[in-house]
């Protein structure tokens, strides 16, 4: 993408210019999406987890009141859970994380990383994120918002050349924020996400999106996508110079610790530890390679990363991370902007959201009556979850290698201990007091977008 000498001096321009947007209150030129976001407070340093460590002030990154986790709140009860569904390969292998108040409660691995080739999965070995890829590239272009490289009203068309839609006043009007929130406004879910499935360049697959349909203007209405999304990849590249995925490494991964993660099909199979994708076979899961599809769109679907990597991920969306992931840029990305009405439809969450809302790469959802950001991702014998509670500064992220939805039930099951909720059955598992947790190993539980289900196995979600 060679700019020319006119582009880049309107661009500079452009970036000089007063944003339109509310400034958040960090010294920079940050601007937030044109929604009402609450007031943030700036977190102190981060907790170094030591014995004499002290717990920080109880205020969250969206600067409520943290209220403590129940009394009895006991992460080996969910290691034993998992420990359960990893017995007799139900499923091959898993990994959760669990913190709370900028500390780790719990990051291990459980099962294998592969039933031809057994290996224990520990803490350090990476699995493919899928959709939760999303949430690195929404955090990567706040922080260039951040340096007042970007603005969250920036115009796509100003950094991809030859960026088109259908209609000339949605290319002309399209911005990173619409991009990041699923906001494009394209009629269909998953726009051309079978072009990708069938091998397509996502270069290629992209320019198909000038010939397709809207159903509202840019910002006006949600409707989840890949190929479109990953146009913030090349907004990063128009913006910086830089490819996005050594942005991310460089902004995010190395900052962060987070050792063991990557971009792409070679960065996991170069990783020391990595689970393989397993599906369904007549005798039982037969494992894969990972296919490369979703991998040449880095920003939808483009990370690999361990439960050890996924903890320190989840201490930094938690506000404990500011010299990273500064605790205003945090309230922007949580914000809800658009409505996701099919999010309440299927599973524990048909039970348990009352209002589900698409902010920058997160879901954010009304859990029985408490404040959740989500999101999850699937993809051909992978699947994830990640969730946060502002009001306990808690987070917890499970990750698996296979197809199956079984556990999928882990998440609400330990959302309802850290919220005090009365236990639901969303297990077939024993607890540690051998009760019985009770669900049905279905896909429905932890699908991601508005995708019909014959896509469901192989769409990151």
């Amino acid at each position: 993408m060679n700019d020319s000498g006119e582009q880049r001096a309107g661009r500079t321009l452009r970036t000089g210019l007063l944003g339109m947007l509310l400034p958040l209150a960090i010294s920079s030129t940050a601007q937030t999406v044109p929604a009402t976001v609450p007031e943030a407070l700036v977190m102190p340093a981060p907790i170094v987890e030591t014995p004499a460590a002290q717990p920080r002030p109880a205020v969250s990154a969206a600067g409520t009141r943290v209220t403590p986790l129940p009394r009895g709140f006991d992460p080996a009860q969910f290691e034993y859970m998992a420990e359960q569904l990893v017995a007799g390969q139900r499923v091959p292998g898993m990994a959760m994380a669990i913190v709370q108040n900028g500390r780790i409660l719990s990051a291990r691995g459980y099962g294998i990383t592969d039933v031809n080739q057994p290996r224990q999965i520990d803490a350090h070995t990476v699995f493919r994120l899928a959709s939760l890829s999303k949430a690195f590239a929404s955090a990567t272009a706040g922080l260039l918002v951040n340096d007042g490289v970007l603005r969250w009203d920036s115009k796509v068309s100003d950094y991809v050349p030859g960026f088109q839609l259908s209609d000339a006043n949605a290319t002309a009007k399209l911005t990173v924020a619409d991009v990041i929130s699923q906001r494009v406004g394209l009629r269909a879910h998953n726009a051309f996400d079978n072009d990708i499935e069938a091998n397509g360049e996502y270069y290629q697959v992209s320019h198909k999106l000038a010939g397709a349909a809207l159903s509202c203007a840019p910002g006006e209405c949600y409707s989840y996508q890949n190929v479109a999304f990953s146009l913030i990849g090349d907004v990063v590249f128009g913006a910086t110079g830089s490819f996005y995925e050594q942005t991310v490494e460089r902004r995010i991964f190395k900052p962060l610790g987070m050792n063991d993660a990557s971009m792409g099909l070679a960065g996991i199979q170069a990783s020391a530890s990595w689970a393989k994708p397993h599906v369904r076979s007549r005798r039982g899961w037969a494992s894969l390679m990972p296919k490369p599809t979703y991998y040449r769109m880095p920003p939808a679907a483009g990370v690999n990363a361990s439960i050890s990597d996924m903890a320190q991920w989840l201490i930094a969306q938690t506000g404990h991370r500011p010299d990273v992931l500064p605790a205003p840029l945090l309230a922007t990305l949580h914000a809800p902007l658009i409505s996701t009405p099919d999010q309440l439809r299927s599973g524990w969450r048909r039970e348990r959201l009352s209002s589900a809302n698409y902010a920058l790469a997160w879901r954010v959802v009304d859990y029985a009556g408490h404040n959740v950001v989500f999101h999850a991702g699937a993809v051909q014998g992978y699947r994830g979850l990640v969730a946060m509670v502002p009001e306990r500064d808690f987070g917890v992220a499970i990750l698996w290698n296979s197809n199956s939805g079984l556990p999928s039930g882990m998440l609400p099951t330990v959302l309802d201990a850290a919220l005090g909720l009365p236990a639901k059955q969303w297990l077939d598992v024993p607890t540690l007091g051998n009760d019985l947790m009770l669900a049905r190993d279905s896909d429905d539980d932890d699908q991601d977008s508005g995708a019909s289900s014959s896509r469901a196995t192989a769409a990151p979600r």
